[in-house]
C-alpha cells in the first residue's frame, strides 16, 4: 500500500513537471550593462524553474544583437531602448522579423557632472557652458581640449552623443571620449569620483552607479522631436541641439518564436519593472559588491508583488519552491 502510494504520488508530481512549449533552448541576446544581464538573469530563472525551459545566453552589443534578433540566432532580446535605437529598430519592426512586446521600464540619459564638480564651478549648469570649463575636465591625450566621457565603443548612444556635441558646437573644444565596454565606462567614472576629480560624463538610469554616486545632470536645452530624430540617425548632417528623449524600453522577440511559443510570449509582454524596484534590485548590486548570478535571485525573493503579476499561479509556485 505504501509502495503504491508513494508511485502515486511520484506519478503526479511528473504529471505537474512543466513542459517547455520549445524543444530547443530559448536564446537570449546578453548586452553588457547591469540592467540588461540583471533583467535577463531574471527572465531566465523563471523559463527555468517556472515553465521548464532550457535557455541559453549569446553576448553581444546591441547592433550586432539586433541582426541576430532578426535572424533567429537569438529568441530575445530583453531591452530595447525604442528611442535610441531610432530608424534601426524601426526598420527591424517594419521587416516583419522582430516584434516589440511589452514595456520593462523607462530608460533616462544625459550628461553628468559629480556634485563636488557643481559646487566647485557653480556657473556650470548647462551643457552649453561646458565650452567655458574645458581646461577642467582636460583629455590627456589631447591637453588643449577637454573629454567628455561617452558611450562604450559599438553602443547605439555613440550616434547621438557624438552628433550632440556636434550640435552644441562644442566638437572644437572636447574629445568624445569612447571607452571600450561599459566595465572600463564605469571604472572611469568611479576612479575619477573617488580622487574628486572632475569628470563630465554620459550615462543612463537604471543603473547601479546612479544610485551609488551624487551626481548633477547637466540641462539640456528642450527637446524637439524633430531634432532628436536627427540625433540618433548616423547619417546627420546638421545636427541640432535639443534634450534626449525618455526612453520606453521594450522587449524584442524574434517574430518566429512568438508562433512557436505563445506562453513564453505572453510572459514576456507583461514583464514590467517599476522604477522603484529595479533601482533597489541595481542598488543592491552595488551596495552589496554582489555578484550578478546573485541579483536575480534577490530580486525575486523581495520583489514578488511585481513579478508574480507576469505568471500564472502555477509558474509562480514553481519559481518560489526553486527559490
Amino acid at each position: 500500500m505504501a509502495l503504491a502510494l508513494s508511485a502515486g504520488l511520484h506519478t503526479t508530481a511528473q504529471a505537474a513537471d512543466p513542459q517547455c512549449e520549445l524543444d530547443r533552448p530559448v536564446r537570449f541576446g546578453g548586452m553588457n550593462w547591469e540592467s540588461n544581464l540583471t533583467l535577463v538573469g531574471i527572465e531566465r530563472f523563471i523559463l527555468e524553474k517556472g515553465y521548464g525551459c532550457k535557455t541559453v545566453v549569446e553576448s553581444g552589443e546591441t547592433l550586432p544583437m539586433l541582426t541576430a534578433l532578426q535572424r533567429g540566432d537569438v529568441d530575445v532580446n530583453s531591452e530595447i531602448w525604442v528611442n535610441m535605437m531610432g530608424d534601426v529598430w524601426q526598420k527591424a519592426l517594419a521587416d516583419g522579423k522582430v516584434k516589440a512586446v511589452g514595456q520593462v521600464f523607462t530608460g533616462r540619459e544625459g550628461w553628468y557632472i559629480p556634485r563636488y564638480t557643481a559646487e566647485r564651478y557653480p556657473e556650470l549648469k548647462k551643457a552649453t557652458d561646458l565650452g567655458r570649463f574645458k581646461d577642467k575636465f582636460v583629455d590627456p591625450e589631447d591637453p588643449a581640449k577637454g573629454r567628455l566621457y561617452g558611450c562604450p565603443v559599438g553602443w547605439v548612444c555613440g550616434t547621438s552623443s557624438e552628433n550632440l556635441m556636434k550640435a552644441l558646437k562644442l566638437d572644437q573644444d572636447y574629445v568624445m571620449y569612447a571607452p571600450g565596454n561599459s566595465a572600463a565606462q564605469k571604472a572611469a567614472i568611479t576612479s575619477a569620483y573617488k580622487r574628486k576629480k572632475d569628470i563630465v560624463f554620459y550615462y543612463w538610469t537604471p543603473t547601479p552607479l546612479m544610485g551609488a554616486l551624487d551626481l548633477v545632470k547637466l540641462e539640456m536645452p528642450p527637446l524637439d522631436e524633430k531634432a532628436y530624430a536627427c540625433l540618433v540617425d548616423p547619417e546627420c548632417a546638421s545636427p541640432t541641439p535639443t534634450d534626449y528623449k525618455p526612453n520606453p524600453i521594450v522587449t524584442g522577440l524574434n517574430t518566429q518564436f512568438t508562433q512557436q511559443a505563445p506562453a513564453l510570449t505572453a510572459f514576456f509582454t507583461k514583464v514590467s519593472i517599476p522604477d522603484a524596484a529595479i533601482n533597489d534590485t541595481l542598488g543592491w548590486l552595488d551596495r552589496e559588491n554582489a555578484e550578478l548570478a546573485d541579483v536575480p535571485k534577490y530580486f525575486l525573493k523581495t520583489h514578488g508583488a511585481v513579478w508574480k503579476t507576469w505568471v500564472p499561479a502555477d509558474v509562480a509556485q514553481r519559481v518560489e519552491a526553486a527559490l
